[in-house]
């Protein structure tokens, strides 16, 4: 026999609840409880069975089939090295971010190279038209006999084209449209994403099919609908950027078959996204040299080092409470190092408005950095520029000292290339045999560094 069954569901963490609650006890959102339907039934799982791959007892590991490592390249190499090198059979990747970023302009571009090598697409629309992806894709130079578009919200419909089709490569655009007809909640609701989003990473597994599905974001900065959707996928991906720079990154914030610290690096033009395969002398075009305030840090963002500006204004504040503002930086980090060049160097910076701004519209939370970001704010505090061939890296604890940090010496290969010809760096990360030509300058602390700079 089967019943409905109703329970109210926060929408913004999937908290169940049997009783309808003003305050979600999980997320302490107001009013984000509402009531649903389910159909329980005794023969569930009879629904996933076609889905099901034959199974087997307890194997021995060095006896399962190694066939798996075999990724299959997307034909973008920025989106490959985020992936771990590509796509891996029968994976189920989500690629997040705020809407208009790109993201469908990412798939449809990397799904039109794939049909055009004769890889067999199958890209599932539930938000445009033919027409409107027929216009896109003649803009992205994506056009190809092997790229089929299917414009469907219906799970069920989905499979059978699915099955019928068995393509290389499945994507959804966007899970939030789709829905089953075995719940009676409306689409983009928790229940429907969940269980679509399930379904979808069993058809993958057991057919073998590596599936990219889009998911919005939220203003909060999380996937829309459950959170739990990052714990069903392989591979969660997020594309950020701001509006005002052509610059896009793509960030993977869960990997199962790879590294979450690689990044690619995009530029949005006309035509669609272009890779960036050198990001340092694209964030540093248009830097203005010796300016106060202005200092370049190496951060590393996989296994590649980034060279990029961090400005800084410190100016006299008209107000009671002076103003702390930051851009692409962690703010609580940012009043950490003020407050180190307040007591460790004796800065009377306690009155004045402070601006920090990472150019180019990226964001980094490295530790790294911290000297770069107290130099800069040194610099504009004592009006005198840092020479604009210098680079600062290392980070910073609370007594003022300066720490080693990680990879050092591909920090310093990376700005011996674009040129730079003095490196400030921690005492202890130094270098035992010098192979550039920079000039290495070792410091143990804070007011070291100020000292040799300014």
């Amino acid at each position: 026999m089967s019943k409905e069954k109703t329970y109210f569901l926060c929408q913004a963490c999937g908290y169940k609840s049997q009783k309808w609650l003003g305050r979600c006890p999980g997320c302490d959102e107001w009013n984000t409880l509402v009531e649903e339907k389910e159909l329980v039934t005794t023969s569930l799982r009879k629904s996933y069975r076609f889905l099901e791959s034959d199974k087997k007892g307890p194997t021995p590991i060095t006896d399962i089939d190694k066939s798996f490592n075999k990724r299959l390249s997307s034909e973008i190499l920025e989106f490959d090295r985020v992936l771990g090198g590509g796509v891996v059979p029968g994976s189920v990747v989500l690629v997040g971010g705020d809407p208009g970023i790109g993201k469908s302009t990412l798939l449809l571009q990397a799904m039109g190279r794939i049909a055009k090598k004769g890889g067999r697409i199958l890209y599932v629309s539930g938000e445009e038209s033919f027409s409107q992806i027929r216009l896109r894709g003649e803009r992205l130079n994506t056009l190809s006999e092997n790229l089929f578009i299917l414009s469907e919200t219906s799970f069920e419909e989905i499979i059978k084209e699915v099955k019928r089709f068995k393509p290389l490569f499945l994507v959804i655009d966007s899970i939030q449209t789709i829905y089953t007809e075995e719940l009676q909640s409306a689409p983009g609701s928790i229940s429907q994403v969940r269980d679509v989003s399930s379904k979808l990473m069993f058809l993958s597994k057991a057919i073998g099919i590596s599936t990219l599905i889009i998911g919005h974001v939220t203003k909060d900065g999380a996937i829309a609908g459950p959170k739990v959707l990052e714990h069903i996928v392989d591979t969660v991906l997020y594309f950020e950027g701001e509006r005002n720079y052509p610059y896009r990154i793509l960030r993977a914030v869960k990997n199962r078959f790879g590294s979450t610290n690689e990044i690619g690096v995009f530029s949005m033009e006309r035509e669609g996204l272009k890779e960036i395969s050198n990001p340092s002398e694209a964030f540093l075009l248009k830097r203005s040299e010796n300016v106060p305030g202005s200092v370049i840090v190496p951060s590393m963002e996989g296994s590649r080092p980034i060279m990029v500006e961090i400005q800084t204004l410190v100016s006299p504040s008209i107000l009671q409470i002076p103003r702390r503002m930051t851009i692409g930086l962690d703010y609580n980090r940012v009043s950490l190092l003020i407050a180190i060049l307040e007591k460790r160097i004796g800065f009377r910076i306690h009155n004045q408005d402070i601006f920090v701004n990472l150019a180019g519209g990226v964001k980094i939370y490295e530790p790294a950095i911290d000297l770069g970001i107290i130099i800069a704010i040194a610099s504009s505090f004592k009006n005198k520029p840092v020479d604009s061939d210098t680079i600062v890296v290392g980070e910073v604890g609370l007594g003022g000292e300066v720490r080693n940090v990680s990879h050092i010496e591909r920090r310093i290969n990376e700005s011996e290339r674009l040129g730079f010809k003095r490196c400030l760096i921690p005492q202890k990360g130094a270098l035992k045999e010098k192979k550039g030509s920079a000039e290495i300058i070792p410091v143990e602390n804070v007011h070291q560094a100020i000292e040799i700079l300014l």
